[in-house]
């Protein structure tokens, strides 16, 4: 696999966190699951309130600043796996592999993975 490239990490960082968002809702809703489930797991990724997630959405916030801004769960050292050709686990940049963890998580959802299983054992809220 191929490892990223400071170009990749660089475009990934300056990427709006607002214009990927509907990409996901899209996605997910597309494939039967809710708009509150990806809620859930965005926040159980991240450790964000709802409101503090909806500000995100609405504002301008870079993935860089998302990140720098979220609490990453103990648990998601779990998420594993290819995501956008990159294995996860093999990425060495923090923000790129916090941002594959959320694609993944993504993924995950969007193809009927259960909850429980998403949130790695966590349960759901």
């Amino acid at each position: 696999m191929p490892t990223t490239t400071p170009e990749h990490d660089k475009r990934i960082a300056e990427m709006r966190f607002s214009s990927v968002y509907p990409h996901y809702v899209n996605k997910v809703e597309k494939k039967g699951r809710t708009r509150e489930e990806l809620h859930e797991v965005i926040r159980w990724l991240t450790g964000f309130t709802g409101e503090q997630l909806q500000a995100h959405i609405d504002g301008t916030t870079t993935f860089q600043e998302f990140f720098a801004e979220a609490t990453i769960h103990d648990n998601a050292h779990l998420i594993r796996g290819v995501i956008c050709g990159y294995r996860i686990e093999d990425i060495e940049t923090p923000l790129t592999r916090k941002t594959r963890y959320l694609d993944k998580l993504v993924d995950e959802l969007a193809k009927g993975r259960k909850m429980e299983k998403i949130l790695r054992g966590d349960g759901v809220e």
